[in-house]
């Protein structure tokens, strides 16, 4: 993927205070790319889809890197990361799992639903700036992203 290409990110997260930390941190770092949001599974996956809100790719287009929280009201993030990983078109999109959840059987899980990496989500805004640094630069610099992605 080139410099020039739209890098967007998908950030599935229902707490306010936890989206503005983590959309701080990337405006703080310059990382430069649009971060969507959106507060619920099924809000996750009609984007994902392209459906209802989402249907204009030129607005909303594919995520390079979904960022997902596990506690969701409605679907949880198991159950969107399992309906992600059974999608032919968009299975092979990074997840990372952003969560408070620090449970092993939530870690296993993830990683059994074929989570990308497990990252509990830090409290103080410093930890988070630093977290999103690495994440940053991490998958949105130096990963190469599958085709589903490029096109």
């Amino acid at each position: 993927m080139s410099g020039s290409e739209r890098i967007t990110v998908l950030l599935v997260e229902d707490n306010v205070d936890d989206y503005l930390l983590v959309r701080r941190a990337f405006e703080k770092l310059g990382l430069g790319q649009p971060l969507w949001r959106v507060e619920d599974g099924e809000a996750a996956i009609r984007y994902l889809e392209g459906k209802g809100e989402y249907a204009d790719r030129s607005i909303y287009p594919l995520p390079v890197l979904v960022l997902l929280d596990l506690k969701l009201p409605g679907l949880s993030g198991f159950d969107v990361l399992k309906w992600i990983r059974s999608q032919q078109v968009i299975r092979r999109i990074p997840v990372v799992v952003l969560t408070s959840s620090c449970d092993l059987r939530d870690i296993n899980r993830a990683y059994e639903l074929g989570a990308n990496s497990y990252l509990k989500k830090p409290v103080s805004p410093a930890d988070v700036e630093g977290m999103i640094a690495a994440l940053g630069l991490y998958w949105l610099r130096w990963n190469q992203y599958p085709e589903v992605v490029c096109t």
